[in-house]
């Protein structure tokens, strides 16, 4: 399975909270649902909905899989809530119980073995495993190498501050540019792929 980060990013590089005012104010991030002024539902999402039907199974963080759990189980009846419901979903998390997963379809994967075990799921050969938001889960792929394809809606508004994908760690990591598609509000759904070493 290619591991594809699907995220919408602001031009400063920030991805938190681009749904709701209370999706995650952690750090006191005061801009919550940035990314609707600018949501373009044929160019945005055609990008969402060409990513998830390529999808064979969806990989979240906690925090981005639970405000999920909380929103797709009741808009059910929409063809793409009932494919995010539907799909298999993997979660990674220190602290969430196997009783917490209420989504259909959710295995648990415990934080000590993430690496790991979504190497193993990449090593799969049954569709795409779709990332969406999870900045803390997709930092860690970045820095581990595990990142396929990067498609960034990148949105003309600068943020001030707050969550990234990107490490922090110093190290150079060199994208191609595969394809840009620009919305009639100004968004440019951006895909990149890494570029092999060497």
């Amino acid at each position: 399975m290619r591991i594809v980060v699907t995220e919408f990013m602001s031009l400063d590089g920030v991805v938190q909270a681009p749904g709701g005012p209370e999706e995650d104010t952690d750090g006191g991030f005061a801009h919550g649902g940035w990314s609707h002024p600018f949501f373009d539902p044929k160019v945005m999402g055609g990008a969402f909905d060409d990513a998830l039907a390529k999808a064979g199974a969806l990989l979240f963080g906690r925090r981005t899989w639970q405000t999920m759990a909380a929103a797709w189980p009741g808009r059910a009846g929409d063809p793409f809530a009932d494919r995010m419901n539907a799909i298999p979903k993997y979660v990674v998390s220190r602290t969430l119980g196997d009783d917490a997963l209420t989504w259909d379809n959710t295995t648990r994967i415990p934080g000590d073995e993430a690496v790991a075990r979504i190497g193993e799921l990449r090593a799969r050969d049954d569709g795409d495993l779709l990332v969406m938001g999870s900045p803390t889960l997709v930092r860690s792929l970045l820095r581990e190498g595990l990142v396929d394809e990067l498609r960034l809606m990148v949105e003309p508004v600068i943020l001030g501050g707050g969550k990234t994908i990107f490490p922090d760690d110093g190290v150079l990591r060199t994208f191609e540019l595969v394809s840009t598609v620009t919305s009639g509000t100004g968004v440019n759904v951006c895909t990149y792929r890494p570029v092999a070493e060497g």
